[in-house]
């Protein structure tokens, strides 16, 4: 067992500096700019969306509780004291989106390509939110950082990634994954 406790605690060191340096160059790479910035909206307990769901109505909505919005200023403070730039946030239309984008940045625009289509009631929109996307992807100047705070869904269609709760993901302009970024809540 002792043995076990070693190996352990030898792999915490050796691990805590590569993570760290992964950390340093995935900071550096977004502080160059153009890079896709993805973000799942912060932790909102549950799954899906209650069946008389209203994306106009925030109390029909599965929302942020106490722990996704902490979670949303953690996301909002790593910009900010890592000093990388963004040049536009665009959010789903639905709540817990739009709260996370708003805690996290305050200035942000919502686009219905990237709402999300996992529930049956929006499941036909999935092709043309792909093909919206794509067009407003085209008219990117690739200069600067852009964040999309999404779903679940819109990333892994997009990207071919599962996120976890207020993951953040950065993608190059042919949406390859270049690193993530879990922010605990």
């Amino acid at each position: 067992m002792k043995i076990l406790k070693y190996f352990l605690i030898i792999f915490i060191f050796l691990s805590s500096p590569i993570k760290a340096d992964s950390n340093e160059a995935m900071i550096g790479e977004l502080q160059k700019g153009g890079k896709l910035i993805f973000i799942r909206h912060a932790y909102a307990p549950g799954g899906g969306d209650p069946s008389n769901f209203d994306v106009n109505n925030c109390e029909t909505q599965r929302n942020l509780n106490y722990e996704g919005r902490v979670q949303s200023k953690k996301i909002g403070n790593f910009f900010k004291q890592n000093e990388i730039l963004i040049n536009k946030i665009y959010s789903s239309e639905w709540c817990r989106c739009k709260e996370t984008a708003e805690i996290a940045f305050k200035n942000y625009e919502t686009k219905n390509f990237l709402n999300s289509f996992f529930s049956t009631k929006f499941a036909k929109n999935r092709k043309q939110q792909v093909i919206d996307f794509n067009k407003f992807l085209n008219t990117w100047d690739q200069k600067q950082n852009i964040i999309f705070v999404t779903h679940y869904v819109v990333i892994s269609e997009l990207l071919n990634y599962a996120p976890s709760s207020g993951e953040i993901v950065i993608s190059d302009k042919n949406l390859k994954v270049i690193d993530t970024l879990e922010i605990e809540y």
